[in-house]
């Protein structure tokens, strides 16, 4: 059934709401202010999900597999193709997104942890979905994070393409290796642009620099694993930090956002990082959590499904604190902060807006969800 994100949600509640939570099998939670039907489950810590223009779903499993996703909530056998991947601690196959253009050249683009001499590191890719959507086809690495290092932790991996075709990249700083956001010779702890075919844009910030890599935007990043294309024509993101200081940042072209010199968060046990919250020259964050929510996945809500008071909003998962999280933004200052889905105690791994207007949200989990998220009547 096709839902128009027009505005007509109460009609089409009223008269379809069942017939489709039927079809879908799906179980209504109420929670806060939102109900939670279960589009399909069965999944294996999914990570990201696309919208097909037919109406199904790509999700992909951190263990490395892509799975499309009917609309009655069907899993596909793995979609073949898809690169060697290095699922160990939170590496895997991670981000997915659809070329804008995908309805007619079926590309997509992807990001994993990619194994190799040295280590592993994070890589990204694109590829064409096949007529059928059975297997990956013309499957090409753009892009790859340098050094590769021997560690299990903080990818980072969010895609966005901005406007321009543009693809931005977010990349940790692979935990052990924290002092390397503030260096320039590498990738760690960067947020990179690159275009499509992997180039090198020539307006980016360090372009002609002899110490520095082309591709970064911006440095002194932890791990950031959220990120969004922004109302105002930016790029948002958001990142992890150490027992607190969790930040909601707009990455400034050739800013420095401070990590590990300035943070809201303390080293692991308790103990100071740094050289406190604020330093001249380095970005502030636009909003912290402290204590850590351990965010993962954003979407900005642009459709008035929910009403038009949260038409606007930043929603953003959270896994440590198994949550939805909603902001209210004026301009770049957060003015409120409202938590859903508390009741469900579950991870949340991404949040995106479908076509239809609604809010999608995956959970991590061994068997993980793909939810459709309702307001309650």
């Amino acid at each position: 059934m096709t839902v128009k994100a027009d505005g007509s949600w109460r009609r089409w509640l009223g008269c379809a709401g069942l017939a489709l939570a039927l079809a879908l099998g799906a179980a209504a939670v109420a929670a806060r202010g939102l109900r939670v039907q279960e589009v399909a489950r069965g999944l294996e810590h999914p990570w990201a999900v696309a919208f097909l223009p037919d109406g199904r779903f790509l999700v992909t499993e951190r263990p490395g597999r892509l799975r499309v996703v009917e609309p009655d909530g069907r899993l596909s056998a793995p979609v073949a193709g898809v690169p060697r991947v290095d699922a160990v601690g939170q590496g895997g196959l991670l981000d997915l997104v659809l070329d804008r253009d995908f309805a007619r050249n079926r590309q997509l683009h992807f990001c994993y942890a990619e194994p190799g001499d040295g280590g592993n590191a994070t890589a990204l890719a694109r590829a064409r979905l096949s007529a059928d959507a059975a297997r990956l086809e013309d499957v090409r690495v753009i892009f790859r994070q340098r050094p590769r290092v021997a560690s299990r932790l903080h990818f980072g991996c969010r895609i966005v393409e901005a406007p321009d075709g543009s693809l931005f990249l977010t990349l940790g700083e692979r935990y052990h290796r924290m002092a390397d956001a503030q260096a320039l010779d590498n990738h760690h702890g960067k947020i990179v642009r690159v275009t499509k075919d992997g180039a090198v844009p020539p307006d980016n910030p360090f372009v002609g620099r002899a110490d520095a890599l082309p591709e970064i935007w911006s440095y002194g990043h932890r791990n950031p694993q959220g990120a969004a294309w922004g109302p105002d024509g930016r790029l948002w993101v958001h990142e992890h930090g150490p027992q607190g200081g969790d930040e909601l940042n707009r990455p400034e072209r050739g800013g420095n956002h401070g990590w590990p010199v300035v943070t809201f968060g303390e080293q692991y046990g308790g103990g100071r990082i740094g050289e406190g919250t604020h330093k001249p020259g380095m970005v502030p964050p636009l909003h912290h959590w402290t204590p850590s929510i351990a965010p993962s996945g954003m979407a900005w809500l642009t459709s008035d499904r929910y009403g038009a008071a949260w038409r606007g909003s930043l929603f953003i998962g959270a896994l440590r604190g198994r949550q939805l999280v909603r902001l209210d933004v004026d301009g770049t200052r957060v003015v409120r902060e409202q938590r859903l889905l508390q009741e469900l105690g579950e991870r949340i791994r991404d949040v995106r807006q479908g076509p239809d207007g609604w809010l999608y949200v995956l959970t991590d989990a061994p068997d993980g969800r793909l939810l459709r998220l309702l307001p309650t009547p």
